[in-house]
């Protein structure tokens, strides 16, 4: 389970994982896989916060064999050097879950599932631009840096979007969402499929919101 802190304001965002209101909130790691360990392993790392009207998440990705090629949302970012959050703002998955992907150049695909793989919603691209972001490295990165790297991504998520399309239950004190993490990179040279919550698959499927951890707001 991972306790998410209220903050009173967040002030405008920046990619810097160590200056408040960062600096002070703790992190999780991604530590579990699917499919066969890589060879390549990122250490990745994921901080979360909240206020009345937001979700505010930042990764943090120590990676190599970095790419971004992605041009615009709703693009393939999963194919990049990207980490995810699949979430249902509610504590049952089966009502259906929010997949927003995003690569380390900061440009995202972001879904609504009413079932995995059925009933997709994409979401417009005028509502995909509600997701402030900002992001350390560059947009486009062609070809793959192969050299050490460490990157970060952070956003803000609003609730009055996610209510748009589906039954939410607003951050508050005690109120459960579930979710997972993930870090992916499927045509980079070395791919992988890392994960915060376990899942238990022979193949890598990130649609398995059976598997999804549970996130607390205090």
């Amino acid at each position: 389970m991972i306790n998410i802190r209220k903050i009173s304001s967040f002030p405008v965002q920046h990619s810097d994982w160590n200056t408040p209101p960062w600096g002070d909130l703790p992190s999780v790691p991604l530590l579990n896989h699917m499919g066969e360990k890589p060879v390549h392993f990122p250490k990745t790392r994921v901080k979360l916060a909240y206020d009345e009207n937001a979700v505010y998440v930042m990764f943090r990705v120590e990676d190599r064999y970095i790419k971004a090629t992605a041009i615009s949302h709703q693009d393939d970012v999963y194919k990049d050097s990207c980490v995810e959050f699949f979430f249902t703002p509610g504590a049952d998955p089966s009502k259906g879950y929010f997949n927003l992907e995003m690569n380390c150049g900061g440009t995202l695909l972001f879904h609504f599932q009413a079932t995995p793989g059925k009933n997709r919603i994409i979401i417009p691209q005028e509502d995909c631009r509600k997701i402030a972001c900002v992001h350390s490295l560059p947009h486009i990165i062609d070809p793959e840096i192969t050299d050490p790297v460490t990157w970060t991504v952070a956003y803000t998520v609003p609730v009055a979007l996610l209510e748009k399309y589906c039954p939410t239950d607003r951050p508050a004190p005690k109120t459960v969402w579930r979710a997972n993490f993930y870090k992916c990179a499927d045509n980079t040279s070395h791919p992988h499929w890392l994960t915060w919550s376990p899942v238990d698959h022979p193949v890598p499927d990130f649609h398995r919101p059976q598997s999804f951890g549970v996130l607390q707001f205090d």
